[in-house]
């Protein structure tokens, strides 16, 4: 970055998308007039995120340094770092007149694979409602479909008869979202790291029957669960389902840490650490057999980038996608993100990550408008 175009300023804005689901955008404006854009949704979380704008913009509009994603960086500024690299990255190849993909090395015609997350447009959310989510899913297009089905588990429960009722519930989805998907088609069960040791065994030997692709997140990932979470793979191995998670991880030595235990690792464009961040974490987990799907149900700039790098990235598997939450998935950004055609997508066109905010839709939609001025 040249003097003549610094960054002047960055804008991070909170939008109320759902009575669920806030999407947190961060805009970076440089004197050249060249603006780029970067997500760094955590819903929930958004005050976090606020006070960790609030605590380190200011250094990195100066030219600070960024944190180091060789170490532990806390998830709140791990997002928001994330998002100021993309949103540079965005810019520069703006300037370039360039998609971001290509700047990267990838064919502009690549096509990506994705698969559906019907979780947050499951709004009944009984077997039935699940298999009727699931149904539409594949009546768009969709070959892969993953759900979130154990409301009712929690890290409390054990293996007894109390979890047992609780799994069972969450069991009777996945076999109404099977019924509906019929054989051929992957299942994928995200389980938001509900479970006990003792009920994630019990877990483990009830889906079976169900042949998922992969099961998702089963406990807490933590050092001390190392063991657990390789034995769980090997026992998931031996009936034909993978193990997948770290969405919420930062900076490839961390999911290196975990390379052993996981078939799958699901690093996300507003936590890893940013671009070259996740080009490092493919390529370490790929020279150790790990495959990388992108952690991806939020907004549209995340999913953006999420096309962009996945086109750039060895041992890319598939991209998730938040199916039909909301219809401001493709209108909030112009031009349009590229549809669902055939269960994928092809890159945006336009140079950086293709696409801006339309103001007009977002505008009454903001919660928080903060701006940092260099």
């Amino acid at each position: 970055m040249t003097v003549a175009d610094r960054i002047e300023r960055a804008r991070l804005r909170v939008l109320r998308i759902t009575d669920k689901t806030r999407w947190v955008f961060l805009e970076l404006a440089f004197a050249s007039g060249v603006t780029g854009l970067g997500e760094a949704s955590l819903n929930g979380r958004e005050r976090q995120l606020v006070d960790a704008a609030l605590g380190h913009l200011p250094a990195w509009l100066a030219g600070g340094q960024m944190p180091d994603f060789g170490r532990p960086v806390p998830l709140p500024l791990a997002a928001v770092a994330t998002a100021f690299d993309v949103a540079r990255r965005d810019a520069a190849a703006r300037r370039e007149g360039k998609p971001l993909a290509a700047v990267l090395g990838a064919p502009a015609e690549a096509r990506i694979p994705l698969y559906a997350n019907i979780n947050r447009r499951t709004r009944d959310r009984s077997p039935a409602g699940h298999a009727a989510s699931a149904r539409d899913a594949l009546a768009a297009g969709f070959a892969a479909v993953k759900i979130a089905p154990f409301d009712d588990v929690t890290p409390a429960l054990s293996d007894d008869v109390e979890g047992h009722v609780a799994l069972q519930r969450g069991l009777d989805r996945i076999g109404a979202v099977r019924a509906a998907v019929g054989s051929e088609r992957r299942l994928l069960v995200d389980c938001h790291w509900r479970f006990s040791p003792d009920l994630a065994w019990r877990l483990v030997e009830a889906v079976r029957e169900h042949d998922l692709y992969w099961l998702e997140c089963p406990v807490a990932e933590t050092p001390a669960n190392l063991p657990l979470l390789g034995q769980m793979r090997r026992k998931l191995n031996a009936s034909g389902t993978l193990l997948a998670g770290l969405e919420e991880f930062s900076g490839a030595p961390a999911f290196l840490a975990f390379a052993d235990v996981y078939d799958v690792m699901m690093p996300d464009m507003k936590y890893v650490g940013g671009v070259d961040e996740m080009l490092r974490t493919g390529h370490a987990l790929a020279r150790r057999g790990v495959a990388v799907s992108p952690h991806n149900p939020t907004g549209p700039v995340c999913h953006a980038a999420s096309l962009h790098l996945s086109a750039a990235l060895p041992g890319f598997g598939m991209l998730e996608v938040q199916f039909d939450e909301t219809p401001l998935f493709f209108d909030l950004g112009l031009p349009r993100l590229p549809g669902f055609s055939g269960g994928a997508s092809d890159l945006p066109a336009g140079a950086g990550l293709g696409l801006d905010l339309d103001e007009e839709r977002a505008k009454p939609l903001c919660i928080l408008d903060l701006t940092l001025r260099s």
